[in-house]
């Protein structure tokens, strides 16, 4: 299992961070996850979710009960603590999610002797992506970046803004110099999508496919099947 940081930012496109995280369980990864404020704001309006911080729950993300273990529930969990969802059949290789509050520096993710295979911030706020790529660690998520970088580890970044303004723009080039991917999300067409959730998937197998994970949830190029 290895330890995957995920960080859900302010910006639209909170499906994105809950497909992902439920792939990434799925395949057997340790999911460090954090969130900020905004993304609580975002994810109400767009799912109709209500996420609480202080307690939260990781059911708090998947409405009707999809949760990554969609077997049986999930338990609650602790800042800090871990939630070991039920493989789904057949699956003896489900991972975890660990939830850390935004406002823990305590958390092994704020330090480079916590070892990770990478981190993906997504979706990714202009404002987390400015904070980012100008040293202030205001939060969790951005110290956590932060290390990624000065660790020589994998940081990806998803954002989802349109149109861009020179600003950000220049914030993108500033990270993608210190070592981020800049993975926008920008679905692809060529894979013969036939519903938003094919949409959604494009964008987290290009996550997957940078982190390493294995994952069939797209049609590649040149292949004619998923792959």
């Amino acid at each position: 299992m290895s330890n995957l940081i995920v960080g859900m930012t302010g910006a639209s496109g909170s499906v994105y961070a809950t497909r992902l995280v439920e792939v990434l369980v799925a395949a057997g990864q340790t999911v460090h996850l954090t969130i900020s404020p905004a993304a609580v704001e975002v994810f109400k309006k767009e799912l109709g979710v209500t996420i609480s911080l202080d307690h939260f729950d990781p059911r708090q993300l998947f409405p009707n009960d999809q949760a990554p273990d969609s077997d049986r529930r999930l338990p609650q969990t602790t800042p800090g603590a871990a939630t070991n969802p039920a493989p789904r059949a057949n699956d003896s290789t489900a991972g975890q999610i660990i939830y850390h509050h935004y406002r823990d520096y305590s958390a092994g993710i704020a330090s480079g002797s916590f070892l990770t295979s990478g981190m993906v911030i997504c979706p990714c706020s202009m404002g987390t992506l400015a904070s980012i790529a100008t040293g202030q660690s205001q939060n969790l998520i951005h110290r956590a970046a932060d290390v990624q970088l000065k660790e020589r580890r994998k940081l990806i970044v998803v954002p989802r803004e349109t149109p861009l303004s020179v600003i950000a723009l220049d914030n993108m080039k500033r990270l993608a110099e210190a070592g981020a991917v800049i993975l926008p999300a920008m679905p692809g067409f060529y894979h013969d999508p036939q519903s938003i959730s094919d949409l959604v998937d494009f964008i987290v197998a290009r996550i997957c496919d940078q982190l390493g994970v294995p994952n069939t949830l797209m049609k590649r190029w040149g292949s004619g099947v998923n792959s």
